[in-house]
């Protein structure tokens, strides 16, 4: 079992930045591909960052490209998403996953086995 405790949300203004973190617990975090959804009011949760685990290699979502940076700080369990340049439509709840295996779709929420409670991110035009 894997726990993750995201934080670092909260209200900013568009063209503002924010620096989440998520903290894993539970199992051995070099063992996890690590990442990010957001889901805005009224629509289905959207891939937003990946991380992998070895290489780690970074994917992002066309929107948030040449805006987010994902990284993960191995000695801390930690993984970041630092967000800059926001506009209003990211506002969104932020959550943080894991996932141990590649198998399938990374965009796809199913793929990934461990989900944080989530943390809001609100951006006022």
């Amino acid at each position: 079992q894997v726990t993750l405790v995201e934080s670092g949300g909260g209200l900013v203004q568009a063209g503002g930045s924010l620096t989440l973190s998520c903290a894993a617990s539970g199992r051995t975090f070099t063992d996890y591909h690590m990442g990010w959804f957001r889901q805005a009011p009224g629509k289905e949760r959207e891939f937003v960052a990946r991380i992998t685990k070895s290489t780690e290699r970074r994917t992002y979502t066309d929107s948030v490209k040449g805006r987010f940076t994902i990284s993960r700080d191995n000695a801390k369990n930690t993984v970041y998403l630092q967000m800059s340049s926001l506009k209003p439509e990211d506002t969104a709840v932020y959550y943080c996953v894991a996932d141990r295996f590649l198998s399938g779709n990374l965009y796809s929420p199913s793929e990934y086995d461990y989900w944080g409670q989530g943390t809001q991110v609100t951006v006022s035009s």
